[in-house]
Parts: structure tokens; C-alpha cells; sequence
């Protein structure tokens, strides 16, 4: 994957503030030519770099209320667990770890009832010895690449630095 630069990142940071904005609007609010911004976002989009729109959805607009991490324990021999995690419809994220844990996955539910079933079906998975589920109360801070685009299109706010040196 290509990294992205400050133009890029200055792209994707103007549709986050309009994401109906047409590629000549984008250039106009970016002063750079519509060819440009057309082949940037075309490049952006055949690198992987920008995830499919679905990714932005509130899944609790699907009525899904509850979110979990459910910490596994997996058999290290057998090779089919991420393809039974992907059997499961409401397991929305999943990543290998260290620690305790082997994979931790994060999954969504309507309610404690439909969790207790997405437990069941997930240790139902070949490979998946034991879980430990941790309910989420509240998101104290959504995933923000917003803070991160802004360091690389140069506009994240630096802190005064000190005349006075020691």
C-alpha cells in the first residue's frame, strides 16, 4: 500500500467535512486540478487505502445496541478458525494477539440474550478452546483516523514549544 501524502490526506479530510462534494468541488476547495483529484481518489480507492463505504455504518441503526470483546483461546494446530469467525455475521472485527489472549474479536449484539448465543456459536468454532467476554458500556473515543489525517496534511495543532530550554 502506498502511503498517504499531505494532498491525499487533505483530500479525504475535505469530504469528511462534505462527503457529497463533487471532484471539482474538491479541487476548487483544494486549488488543485480536477484531474488530479480524480486520479488521487482512483489510486486511494485500487490501493485498499479507502475501506468500503459499509465501514462507516452505526450498527445500531441495524438495531445491534451492544458491543463486546470476546478474548480467545485457540488451538494453535488448526488452521480454520478466521474462516469460522467469518461464519458469524455479528463478529465484526478480529485480531491476532499477544498476551493471555490468541485472537481478540469484536462483535456486536441486540442484547445479552443474542450475545450469550454469538458466545455459544463462536465456541462452536473448531479451534476455539475458551472466550472471555468483556461487554462495552459506553465508546469513549470512535475510531478517529480524522487526528491522524491531520498530521499528515500538516494541520494538526503542534504545542508551543518552550523558549527556555534547560
Amino acid at each position: 500500500m502506498t502511503p498517504i501524502d499531505t494532498l491525499d490526506a487533505r483530500i479525504i479530510l475535505a469530504l469528511d467535512d462534505d462527503p457529497d462534494a463533487t471532484i471539482l468541488a474538491l479541487s476548487r476547495t483544494l486549488g488543485v486540478a480536477r484531474n488530479t483529484v480524480h486520479a488521487r481518489l482512483r489510486h486511494l480507492a485500487e490501493d485498499g487505502a479507502l475501506k468500503p463505504f459499509s465501514q462507516r455504518l452505526d450498527l445500531r441503526a441495524l438495531g445491534y445496541e451492544l458491543v463486546a470483546f470476546m478474548s480467545l483461546s485457540v488451538s494453535q494446530t488448526d488452521p480454520g478458525i478466521v474462516a469460522g469467525l467469518l461464519e458469524v455475521p455479528e463478529v465484526i472485527s478480529a485480531h491476532y494477539t499477544t498476551g493471555d489472549a490468541d485472537i481478540l474479536v469484536q462483535v456486536v449484539a441486540k442484547n445479552t440474550r443474542d450475545l450469550h448465543r454469538i458466545t455459544n456459536a463462536i465456541l462452536g468454532v473448531d479451534g476455539v478452546t475458551r472466550t472471555s467476554t468483556a461487554i462495552s458500556l459506553d465508546e469513549a473515543i470512535p475510531y478517529r483516523p480524522h487526528a491522524l489525517l491531520r498530521v499528515a496534511a500538516g494541520s494538526w495543532p503542534r504545542p508551543a514549544r518552550s523558549e527556555a530550554r534547560p
